[in-house]
């Protein structure tokens, strides 16, 4: 059996504000976007690999999402907590440069970790957490 991973999901809340950051911070590509205004689904990906997407989403676009169920994302990606990413580069320290660069908050700057990866963490507009570790 040969699967690949197609695209992955982060919430966005505000997709201009998001669509600058991974394209002009982490120089992703823009590869589709559907929709208007705060409901807009944007495929970006690295250029790369081109068969492999991040879409930005609108996170309670779902009719069948109840109030209480809103109020609990939106509360979640506040805290950092309703979604994370894990990407990979081959200059750590280039790449957290131009992500601080940003108003992205800073979670942990480049560190050697203990079981060997070097990484560093922050916030996307949104409010998910992006790890980025040396590749």
């Amino acid at each position: 059996m040969d699967i690949t991973i197609h695209a992955s999901f982060l919430p966005t809340t505000d997709p201009e504000v998001s669509l600058a950051f991974y394209r002009d911070a982490l120089g992703f590509e823009v590869r589709q976007d559907v929709g208007q205004g705060t409901m807009r689904w944007i495929t970006i990906g690295a250029p790369s690999q081109p068969g492999t997407s991040i879409v930005l989403y609108p996170p309670t676009a779902d009719p069948g999402i109840t109030d209480d169920e809103q109020r609990t994302i939106a509360e979640m990606m506040a805290k950092g907590t309703f979604a994370s990413i894990l990407l990979a580069t081959p200059d750590l320290d280039a790449a957290f440069e131009r992500v601080q660069a940003t108003d992205a908050e800073v979670m942990q700057e480049p560190t050697d970790q203990d079981w060997g990866v070097r990484d560093c963490a922050f916030r996307d507009p949104a409010g998910n957490t992006v790890r980025l570790q040396q590749s």
